[in-house]
């Protein structure tokens, strides 16, 4: 019964010491107001910074229709589930570790 006691105590004051440190990690650093930090009269950059510079020299790069990106998704996917059904059919360790045949693999 003694040692339940001075267990319970002993969880007590560990948890009042986690609180403690809990409150003093959470709190404001100072109680005083914030002081507001002055302006600068630097010219604040607008929005379309990158936009103005010598982009225009800049060749825009063609977009890839969303079919020629969808296509190339279902053959990665036919690849691997090929590679897949292999393995399924007939398991051996050189299939495990061999190297697959899919484009998007670096």
């Amino acid at each position: 019964m003694d040692m339940l006691v001075m267990g319970l105590c002993m969880t007590f004051f560990s948890l009042a010491v986690t609180a403690l440190a809990f409150v003093a990690a959470t709190r404001p650093k100072s109680s005083s107001p914030a002081v507001q930090p002055e302006l600068s009269l630097v010219k604040v950059a607008s929005a379309r910074f990158f936009s103005d510079s010598a982009g225009s020299s800049i060749p825009l790069q063609p977009q890839v229709p969303i079919e020629v990106l969808l296509y190339e998704i279902e053959n990665h996917v036919r690849l691997e589930q090929a590679a897949a059904e292999s393995f399924v059919a007939f398991p051996t360790q050189a299939l495990l570790h061999s190297k697959t045949i899919s484009p998007f693999v670096n």
